[in-house]
């Protein structure tokens, strides 16, 4: 049998001065294996990089194969680049769900917004969820292996029957026994559950939280959040918005959860994205209720942590009031239908404080994804800029950064930053998600004054 040939991982940088630079590594190279062991991912490659003395074996671009003694710090990096931070093909979601949003997209869009992934390394790597499907064994094994936490799990329902449903994926819910292998493994999981009306919700939503705390502590908390309906749903499984009644019969069971949760481990556990108290029309619960943030980058508790940002910025300013100079200033404001009334009210409170300026607020409706989509992050240019058109803009648009696609100055619909700004003729400001930066941005850092103590203080909210 001809024996398999080794492919290996392309180097694509060397760090100057790194062990990897010292041994004369050069992009181009291929790590074809590590103390005898062929690489598959960044978690092969970190965990046989962890000793102090290791044998790289490395291939040339001429095929000249080297092999390399390094001897160094226990967990020193060796300041290789790969051409991935996966150092691996990303796997692609296999499951045709009946809420999935990419399918609910218009076409002619960026081929990334369409790549529908469903890699438990992205879930350890980036925060990604996962559905278990994709999964194999091996992978379970690897990372009880390498002990990689946490994993997030895109749950939607504990009935298997159900989750093959909503998945239409006939494994779906043997899948589940996944979960039951990490939790007995002591691996570190959160969860998700996409909640459809008149499918996953009322006593079907009931079953699969007391299912789902059976997991507690080893999963330490699980969202439910709306699921989002474009206008791009024609072939589509029918789904129906959430009322505002249904918003609040929602709340009152999963409140009756984290009481019951509490009570008992010391957590809420099950969280309500910050969407449902919007639709709901009720206050956003305190700081307490929410564990830390947990699932702050899956919408529960973003606006609780922003207004508390912005009350202790507020109460900051007041305190300082009369030193503030007077500055007169027009600038303008724009946000999704959700958050309008809250950034509304925040502008109002600023401008009350005798700083001298004029604050428009404008509430943008999305008609690229429909109307139904309410939320400030999916946003688009386009719209933006037809909506602010011909409107008093002042000296400078703010808008808020998860407008954009991340490390990026780009909207989903690829319109750029400069591109706005010359359409609107304004000057744009891109606000990061925080109460402090959108005060600072209003008035000035030297108005504030707070930046070091805010960065502190948000940072240990978080790991509360």
């Amino acid at each position: 049998m001809e024996k398999k040939e080794k492919k290996g991982h392309l180097v694509q940088g060397v760090q100057e001065g790194s062990i990897a630079w010292e041994l004369s590594i050069e992009p181009g190279d291929r790590i074809l294996a590590i103390d005898g062991q062929e690489i598959e991912d960044i978690f092969d490659y970190q965990y046989y990089t962890e000793n102090e003395y290791l044998e790289i074996l490395l291939e040339k671009p001429d095929k000249e194969q080297w092999l390399l003694e390094v001897e160094k710090q226990e967990d020193e990096d060796l300041g290789i680049v790969f051409e991935n931070g996966l150092m691996d093909e990303y796997r692609s979601c296999r499951n045709k769900c009946i809420f999935c949003f990419i399918d609910q997209m218009p076409k002619g869009m960026r081929d990334t917004l369409y790549f529908k992934d469903d890699d438990s390394r992205l879930s350890f790597l980036q925060g990604n969820y996962v559905t278990l499907t994709n999964m194999s064994d091996h992978d379970v094994e690897r990372i009880i292996k390498y002990r990689l936490s946490p994993i997030n799990i895109s749950f939607q329902t504990m009935n298997p029957t159900l989750r093959c449903q909503m998945l239409n994926n006939r494994f779906a819910g043997e899948a589940l026994k996944k979960a039951e292998r990490l939790y007995e493994a002591g691996i570190a999981m959160n969860g998700q559950i996409v909640l459809c009306k008149g499918v996953n919700d009322g006593r079907e939503l009931s079953f699969s939280i007391r299912k789902l705390m059976e997991y507690i502590p080893v999963l330490e908390s699980v969202s439910v959040v709306p699921v989002g309906l474009s206008r791009y749903r024609e072939g589509l499984y029918p789904l129906e918005a959430f009322t505002a009644e249904e918003a609040r019969q929602v709340l009152t069971l999963i409140h009756g959860f984290q009481k019951e949760s509490f009570e008992k481990h010391g957590i809420h556990f099950v969280h309500a994205s910050d969407e449902w108290y919007l639709m709901a029309g009720w206050d956003f619960p305190p700081q307490e209720t929410y564990d830390g943030y947990l699932q702050l980058e899956n919408g529960v508790g973003m606006m609780r942590l922003f207004l508390n940002e912005f009350e202790d910025a507020i109460k900051k300013l007041s305190e300082n009031a009369p030193a503030l100079p007077e500055s007169r200033e027009e600038i303008s404001m724009a946000t999704g239908r959700l958050a309008y009334p809250y950034i509304l009210e925040m502008a109002e409170r600023l401008m009350a404080l005798k700083t001298g300026i004029n604050i428009h607020v404008y509430e943008i409706v999305n008609r690229f994804f429909g109307e139904k989509i309410t939320v400030a992050g999916l946003l688009t240019g386009g719209d933006i800029i037809e909506q602010l058109k011909d409107r008093p803009l002042g000296e400078r648009l703010l808008l808020s950064q998860n407008m954009l696609r991340a490390g990026e100055a780009v909207f989903l619909d690829d319109v750029t930053v400069p591109e706005m700004e010359k359409a609107l003729q304004v000057k744009i400001d891109i606000v990061k998600s925080s109460g402090y930066d959108l005060a600072e941005a209003v008035l000035g850092k030297k108005r504030l004054q707070t930046e070091n103590s805010c960065a502190e203080r948000r940072s240990g909210e978080r790991n509360e």
